[in-house]
C-alpha cells in the first residue's frame, strides 16, 4: 500500500485520525461553540463535515477492523489468516497442533489431505483435514475461508459438522477438525463383498436428500456430490462432507459461477456445456447418478473426457430439445450439439430397477435443470412411500472400515501383483487379459482426460502461455467462463467412443490409466509438470502436527 499512498500521505492521514479522536462527537456531529460573524453570534459545529467525510469505509481497515484483528491474533490466530479470513474465524479459538496425534492418512485431494487422528485431551478419534495454500496467496486463503463460513452456516444430522480449527500464530498450515467417519459410500459400493438391498439404498438416499434439502434451504450448493464425499459412521448415519467446492447462491438473483465443478461422472450436462448460472439442479443430477449407481452396482455414465461424458448423457437421457437450446444459450452449445438425435431410454435401460425408483430417476436426470425439481420433492416421491420402506440406519450391517482410498489401494495392489506375475513369466508371451471388476469403480478425477489430449493441450499452452491463471482458472474464481483453449472440449464433436453395454455384469477398464481417486478438481496444466525441488534447512510449517504414528 505504500506505493499507492506514500509515506507522507500515511502520516498525514494518521494525524487527521488523531485530530478527529480529540473532537467530541456526543451529538453525532463534532464540537459546538459560539462565534461572531458579521456582528452576529452564531452556533457553529466544528469537525462535523470532516467526520462525515471520514465515515466512508477505509479499504485498508476492512475485514477485520484493527481491534478485531488484534483480538484474533492475541487469541492465537495467524496474522495472515485473520487479515484475509477474519469473518470466517470470528468467535472461534484455535486448537494447538500438539493436542492431536496423527494415526493414519485416510484421504487425499488436490487442495487437502485428510488424516485419522486422536485428540490427546479427550481421547476422541477425529478426522483432520489439512488445507494447502498457494504460498498464502489471499485468493487461496479466501477460497478456504468460504468453506469454513459454509460449514458454520450448516447444522444438520446429515451434514458433516466442523468441530474446530487447528493452527497457531507462527503456523503456515491450517487443519479443520471433523468427527471421524469410518466409511464413505464409494468405499462400500466398490467393495465386491457388499451388495445393497432396496431398503438400504432407500435409507442412504433419504439421508442424502435430507442433507441436500438443508443445504439448499440455507442457500448452499455443494457442487461435488459423489460417493467419496458421502461419509457413513458405524451407526449407519450418512453425512455430506467436503464443501471445498461449495458456494453460496441466491435463487432470486443468480450470479456467474464457474462451470468447472462436480466430478466428471456426476457432472450435469449444463456444466459440461459451459453454464455459469445454475442452481440446485447440479446437486440433484449428481444425486440421481448416485441413486442409479447404487441400484445398478456400478457407475452408470463413466466417461473419460468431457466429450465422452456428454455423449453418454445424450445416449441415455436423450438429446436436448430445440426449445432447450434456444432457452439456455449455453456457451458450448454450437460445439457439442449432437449431429444425430437420441431418444431418451432411461426406463428401458433400467428396466430391472424397482418400478418406484424410475419416476424419481427420470426427474433427477432431466436434461433441463428446471425439471429436476427440489430435494424436498424427492423426499416426497413415490420411491420413499412404496414398500419395502427405507430401513432404519441402526439396522444397517456393521462393515469394516472402507473408504474410496481403500479401493484405490486394492486396485494398485492388484495391478502390482499382475505386473509382477508378467515379469516372472519364463519368456512365455501371454496376451494381456482385460482387467474387469464385478462392482462399481471409484470415480476418476473431476477433470480426467485422455493422455493424448493432455499432451496436445500442453503443446498449445507451452506456445501461448502467459500466466497460470490464463491456462487454468482456479476454482475459487467463480465467474470463470468455460474451458481453456486446447482442453478436451475442443475435440472433434463427432467423436463416438465405444460404449460398455449396461446389461453387462462386468465393466471394462480403459487401456489408459484411470485415476481411482475422485477428489477435487485438478489443474490439467500441471499434469506431468516437473516438481520443484524443496529447499532444505527450513521448515515450511512451524507448529505443525507430527508424523503419523505407527
Amino acid at each position: 500500500m505504500g506505493c499507492v499512498f506514500g509515506k507522507e500521505s500515511l502520516v498525514e492521514e494518521r494525524r487527521e485520525e488523531v485530530r478527529e479522536e480529540k473532537v467530541d462527537v456526543g451529538g453525532g456531529g463534532g464540537e459546538v461553540e459560539n462565534v461572531k460573524e458579521g456582528g452576529e453570534e452564531k452556533r457553529v459545529r466544528h469537525g462535523g463535515e470532516r467526520r462525515r467525510r471520514s465515515s466512508k469505509a477505509n479499504p485498508r481497515l476492512s475485514n477485520p477492523s484493527n481491534n478485531v484483528h488484534g483480538e484474533q491474533v492475541a487469541a492465537g490466530w495467524p496474522s495472515w489468516l485473520s487479515k484475509v479470513a477474519g469473518e470466517a474465524i470470528n468467535g472461534l479459538v484455535p486448537r494447538r497442533a500438539d493436542t492431536f496425534e496423527k494415526l493414519d492418512k485416510i484421504g487425499q485431494g488436490t487442495y487437502s489431505n485428510v488424516y485419522k487422528a486422536r485428540d490427546t485431551l479427550t481421547g476422541k478419534i477425529v478426522a483432520l483435514k489439512k488445507v494447502r495454500f498457494d504460498n498464502l496467496e489471499p485468493e487461496s486463503v479466501k477460497f478456504m475461508a468460504r468453506e469454513i463460513l459454509i460449514l458454520r452456516r450448516l447444522d444438520h444430522p446429515n451434514v458433516v459438522k466442523l468441530e474446530g480449527l487447528v493452527t497457531s500464530r507462527m503456523s503456515c498450515s491450517l487443519y479443520l477438525v471433523f468427527e471421524y467417519m469410518a466409511h464413505d459410500l464409494a468405499g462400500l459400493a466398490t467393495n465386491p463383498a457388499i451388495k445393497f438391498t432396496e431398503p438400504q439404498v432407500k435409507c442412504y438416499m433419504h439421508q442424502l436428500f435430507s442433507g441436500l434439502e438443508h443445504c439448499h434451504n440455507r442457500h448452499v450448493l455443494h457442487r461435488d456430490i459423489k460417493g467419496s464425499n458421502l461419509l457413513i459412521d458405524n451407526d449407519g448415519i450418512l453425512k455430506i462432507a467436503d464443501f471445498g467446492l461449495a458456494s453460496f447462491f441466491d435463487p432470486d438473483h443468480k450470479h456467474p459461477m464457474t462451470s468447472r465443478v462436480v466430478t466428471l461422472w456426476y457432472r450435469p450436462p449444463e456444466l459440461l456445456l459451459g453454464a455459469t448460472e445454475y442452481g440446485v439442479g447440479v446437486d440433484l443430477w449428481s444425486a440421481g447418478c448416485i441413486l442409479a449407481e447404487l441400484l445398478a452396482g456400478k457407475p452408470i455414465m463413466p466417461g473419460r473426457t468431457e466429450v465422452e461424458q456428454l455423449h453418454k448423457i445424450f445416449k441415455l437421457c436423450g438429446s436436448p430439445s430445440e426449445e432447450y437450446w434456444k432457452k439456455s444459450k449455453l456457451p458450448h452449445a454450437t460445439i457439442f450439439k449432437p449431429q444425430q438425435s437420441y431418444k431418451r431410454c432411461i426406463v428401458e435401460t433400467f428396466k430391472n430397477f424397482p418400478p418406484s425408483s424410475l419416476p424419481l430417476i427420470e426427474t433427477l436426470l432431466a436434461i433441463d435443470p428446471d425439471e429436476r425439481l427440489t430435494a424436498t420433492a424427492a423426499l416426497h416421491s413415490e420411491f420413499f412411500i412404496t414398500k419395502p420402506y427405507a430401513c432404519d440406519p441402526s439396522s444397517l450391517p456393521k462393515y469394516p472400515p472402507s473408504k474410496e482410498m481403500d479401493a484405490k489401494l486394492r486396485d494398485e495392489e492388484a495391478r502390482r501383483l499382475r505386473a509382477a506375475g508378467r515379469s516372472n513369466a519364463d519368456g512365455v508371451k501371454k496376451s494381456r487379459p482385460r482387467e474387469r471388476v464385478g462392482r462399481g469403480l471409484p470415480g476418476p478425477d473431476a477433470n480426467a482426460e485422455l493422455q493424448a489430449n493432455i499432451d496436445r493441450r500442453r503443446l498449445i499452452t507451452h506456445a501461448n502461455a502467459k500466466s497460470k491463471s490464463e491456462k487454468f482458472p482456479p476454482p475459487h474464481q467463480d465467474g470463470a467462463l468455460g474451458y481453456p483453449l486446447g482442453s478436451s472440449q475442443h475435440m472433434d464433436p463427432m467423436f463416438d467412443p465405444p460404449d460398455v453395454p449396461f446389461s453387462s455384469t462386468n465393466l471394462s477398464l480403459p487401456k489408459t490409466n484411470i485415476h481411482t481417486w475422485s477428489g477435487p478438481l485438478i489443474d490439467p496444466g500441471s499434469v506431468g509438470a516437473p516438481r520443484r525441488k524443496k529447499k532444505h534447512g527450513r521448515r515450511d510449517e512451524q507448529c505443525d502436527i507430527g508424523q503419523i504414528k505407527p
